[in-house]
């Protein structure tokens, strides 16, 4: 199958890849749905279900927040990882990790 292209303007050909691309990732999606109903089927019938089998994927809860910047409550830091700038600061300008704890 050919498409003449060339009569397309650029606006409409990014459209169109636009559409393309949803219409490969809608087919994909489709594949996959059908492919894990034949899948937890054959589980079924051996007497499992297909995450008995294959396992959950399990993710880790984002670490609550412990320390607030005082200049903008919405910085915050969980004590975790490398230390914002904003925390950096604080501690330079003489407070302490405690004095910024979420209380």
């Amino acid at each position: 199958m050919t498409m003449d292209l060339s009569q397309y303007s650029l606006k409409d050909l990014k459209q169109l890849r636009k559409d393309v691309d949803a219409a490969i990732t809608s087919y994909h999606d489709r594949e996959k749905a059908k492919a894990r109903a034949v899948l937890e089927e054959k589980a079924r019938e051996l007497g499992f279900s297909l995450d008995d089998i294959v396992g959950t994927k399990t993710r880790r809860a984002k670490a609550a927040a412990k320390y607030r910047n005082p200049n903008n409550a919405a910085e915050t830091w969980s004590g975790r990882g490398r230390r914002p700038n904003w925390l950096e600061k604080a501690l330079a300008g003489g407070l302490k990790l405690e004095d910024l704890l979420i209380k």
